[in-house]
């Protein structure tokens, strides 16, 4: 492997020195916060989604939306490129330039050669020129982000920067673990080198099958992932075989807390939006994060994020989120919607699991690359609760505890079949298992 257990352990035990936010709603300098809504993952025409940066940010301007990270595989957009118009429409459709026209205006809009011809182009704009068409100081905020696109063999391995200076190429790496860890090293390098906070996410560890559980519990570096991912192939619910990111989830932070030592992953909701011209395909609008902050400014929302204080959404909004160390006490208080109702589980993995398992085996005997006989006990429904207050007192039993939050509300633009909104909040109580003080 790439990394001992002293240094897993040294991980952990540095992140556990400031992870651990309660149940004060006051920044360090004593300004007082509140909660910011994002989405850390969206496609333009920088790449395979459908539709100008712009448009794009604007979308989420429009709906109530405070920061934004455009995120194309393997580009940042820094210079302007052309684009035949002859892609903008079969991507876009008929439509699509007519709809930046209208929005930006026809000086905005830069085009070359002959409308109807193969030389007909249009501009895609970089970031530096567009973002102050889109953002508003205190109400909307455009972070630089990536989607670092590696690969093993065929098992595609992404990850999401945001707040990058310049373009990062896939690290690359052997198997799947060294993969992830090296991209996390890479963006690590580029945050000390320019000083600032710079986030990277797993992507959807579902799509293509990529990474499992024992992967991300091993790569004690990478902290944080996409619990709920909007696009409708990234196969949220699992398989026969496979677990969906609820258990996913649960069986990696285990592993982390129990057998490496190291904090668990945190969770993300995100849209992952190709397509913005009509209802089919990856949507806008399913998936973000509420961020708890001062201000809104990238390197306070990441350094918020990184102490886990934020909370994953696909419709469902926490008025508040606590964690005291000393009581040890889980509270959330959720925002009331007009005949709905919510019910609030409180899931973990309790101290007396099992921690022995047979490796997955098909029909035949034949040993399956993917663990799924693991303890039932991993991912306990400790508690379930209805109302707008649920609360959970830890008892020292559980390894950690979390929240999921579903309402009786449909989704209103589902990517599953029979889905209701939800909120996810971050794993607590860990905390004095790694640092006893």
């Amino acid at each position: 492997g790439f990394m001992s257990n002293k240094l897993v352990w040294f991980v952990g035990l540095c992140w556990t020195s400031f992870i651990g936010w309660n149940t004060s709603s006051l920044a360090q300098d004593g300004e007082a916060t509140k909660w910011f809504k994002g989405n850390l993952h969206t496609h333009s025409l920088w790449s395979d989604g459908d539709d100008f940066p712009e448009m794009i940010a604007d979308w989420y301007v429009r709906h109530d939306y405070q920061f934004l990270a455009l995120t194309d595989h393997n580009v940042l957009g820094t210079d302007l490129r052309w684009m035949k118009y002859a892609e903008v429409e079969r991507r876009g459709g008929p439509e699509a330039l007519a709809k930046y026209r209208a929005r930006f205006g026809a000086d905005w809009v830069q085009e070359r050669g002959t409308p109807g011809t193969e030389d007909h182009e249009v501009a895609l704009r970089p970031l530096a020129e567009f973002r102050a068409r889109v953002e508003q100081p205190e109400k909307f905020l455009l972070i630089p982000g990536e989607e670092i696109s590696d690969a093993v063999g065929r098992l595609p391995i992404h990850l999401n920067a945001t707040n990058v200076t310049e373009v990062l190429s896939p690290a690359r790496g052997e198997t799947v673990r060294e993969a992830i860890a090296n991209n996390v090293r890479a963006v690590a390098d580029q945050a000390q080198r320019s000083g600032r906070q710079i986030l990277i996410h797993l992507n959807h560890p579902n799509f293509g099958w990529a990474v499992t559980p024992e992967d991300l519990a091993f790569v004690a570096e990478e902290r944080f992932f996409e619990i709920y991912n909007g696009h409708p192939s990234v196969h949220q619910l699992g398989d026969e075989t496979r677990p969906g990111l609820e258990l996913f989830w649960d069986i990696a932070n285990t592993l982390r807390i129990d057998r490496f030592a190291s904090p668990p992953l945190f969770g993300l909701g995100t849209d992952d939006s190709h397509d913005y011209h009509g209802v089919q395909g990856a949507t806008p609008g399913r998936g973000w994060i509420e961020v708890r902050a001062d201000k809104l400014e990238a390197d306070t929302l990441i350094a918020a994020i990184q102490r886990g204080d934020f909370y994953a959404s696909s419709g469902v909004t926490l008025r508040d989120v606590s964690f005291d160390r000393n009581t040890r006490q889980l509270r959330l208080e959720i925002e009331p919607q007009e005949g709905v109702a919510f019910t609030t589980q409180f899931i973990g993995t309790p101290q007396d699991y099992d921690r022995t398992w047979p490796a997955a085996t098909d029909a035949d005997g034949r040993v399956l690359t993917v663990q799924e006989r693991y303890c039932p006990k991993i991912g306990t429904v400790f508690k379930t609760e209805t109302g707008l207050t649920p609360t959970y007192q830890l008892t020292g039993d559980e390894l950690y505890v979390r929240a999921v939050v579903t309402s009786t509300r449909p989704h209103p633009n589902p990517s599953l079949e029979n889905q209701r909104e939800q909120a996810w909040t971050q794993p607590v109580g860990w905390e004095k298992r790694l640092d006893p003080r």
